[in-house]
């Protein structure tokens, strides 16, 4: 007997609602538009991607074809191959006096995916997860894939964009379970002192919380202030922090995709769990690419921060010659997050200048400079530039913007 079809139809089941709620990624779109105008022969200079412009050190990529050459492209054990786990512990230990074994260390596909697995571990439907905005903008959007919800808590230049100990101890309710934490910041640039880092430590061990302390612009400081691992201030505060990093930003191995984490030991198995079930393992010769790198020579890293300073300080002078924009020069990272208020209620092309989006469609369109929205990053009175390209650009680009500025009336 043949199938017979029914005489009506069912339409498929609507999607999971967490699809609805999860935002595409502002930076991978505006990079994206960017680089498809390119495409067609519009010359666009982006300031969008977090990415450095210096290319991969040598030792590292010949470390990678040196893997392949020795055929290790197979799969590797889920949680990162053994010796690579064991010189991130060491890195852990050199560089911010952490003690971790190498099997409390996760490597994952990239600093991302290592905070994905994080939240995925802590948070159950209904739990709180702390955001002090402006925020990296995939923070909040990761907390509701886990079904959870992100509780905002608003900083501002007066602060430095810092969130203090008084805000966050406000926020805490009794679903509370994590704080998400960056220095040095993404987008501002900020750097939190010893003193501030205390502060927030005794809310998260009195509360009880957990904490993701995103360290991959570790590297990347100019000034008076180190970076500072929030898990290196006391034994209480290390049971309850999640170190995250990435060879990304240190060794611009952004496409390599090799991030890690580091943790209390009952996280760690629950993150490694969420992977093995996932993505399996990291790419076997982006491991090897980067066991190189943590064992490698880093003074070349010298030179990079020196020329980020540099760029650093060239793009802030002219930001501040900027009509309707001010700035904080940053401290760390490569990103200037100016705020653009100043812009609204002026007109282009009979269109008012609202917020964020629309000055960012403005430059994009007017100046051909491609810049991130603040809105992304839960501020729609600022916008993000990277200055992670040469100076040729930044200076062309800043010359561009003040050009389109004063076609504003």
């Amino acid at each position: 007997m043949g199938f017979t079809m029914a005489s009506h139809r069912t339409e498929p089941h609507p999607l999971a609602a967490r699809t609805r709620e999860v935002c595409e990624s502002t930076t991978l779109a505006i990079a994206e538009r960017a680089a498809r105008l390119r495409a067609q022969g519009v010359d666009v200079l982006s300031f969008a991607a977090g990415e450095p412009d210096f290319d991969t050190p040598d030792f590292i990529k010949k470390a990678a074809a040196d893997a392949m050459a020795k055929g290790l492209t197979k799969y590797t054990p889920s949680s990162g191959i053994a010796p690579l786990r064991a010189a991130i512990a060491e890195k852990l230990r050199r560089d911010q006096g952490l003690k971790f074994e190498p099997s409390q260390v996760l490597v994952s596909c990239g600093g991302k995916h290592a905070i994905y697995n994080a939240i995925h571990a802590i948070l159950d439907p209904g739990d709180e997860a702390i955001v002090s905005s402006p925020y990296w903008t995939s923070y909040p959007e990761m907390v509701k894939t886990a079904d959870a919800r992100p509780v905002i808590v608003p900083t501002d230049e007066k602060s430095g964009f810092k969130l203090d100990p008084a805000r966050l101890a406000d926020a805490v309710t009794p679903r509370t379970r994590l704080l998400l934490h960056c220095s040095p910041v993404n987008p501002t640039g900020g750097v939190y002192t010893k003193d501030e880092l205390e502060g927030l430590a005794r809310v998260i061990v009195d509360r009880g919380l957990y904490v993701i302390s995103d360290e991959v612009y570790e590297k990347v400081v100019y000034g008076a202030t180190p970076h500072i691992s929030m898990a290196s201030l006391n034994p209480e505060i290390a049971e309850r922090t999640i170190v995250v990093n990435s060879c990304s930003k240190t060794y611009s191995m952004t496409g390599w995709r090799i991030g890690y984490s580091a943790g209390p030991r009952d996280v760690m198995d629950g993150a490694a769990k969420i992977q093995s079930q996932s993505t399996s393992n990291p790419t076997s010769i982006a491991q090897y690419g980067a066991l190189a790198a943590f064992q490698g020579d880093q003074s070349f890293l010298r030179e990079w921060v020196a020329e980020f300073k540099r760029r650093r300080d060239a793009i802030v002078g002219l930001i501040r010659d900027l009509r309707g924009l001010t700035v904080i020069e940053p401290d760390g990272a490569f990103y200037v997050f100016p705020r653009i208020s100043g812009l609204f209620g002026r007109t282009w092309k009979d269109r008012k200048l609202r917020n964020s989006t629309d000055v960012a469609e403005f430059l994009l369109e007017e100046a051909r400079i491609a810049v991130v929205p603040g809105a992304g990053f839960g501020s729609d009175d600022h916008i993000r530039l990277s200055y992670a390209t040469s100076m040729e650009k930044i200076r062309d680009g800043m010359g561009r913007m003040a050009k389109a500025l004063g076609g504003l009336v």
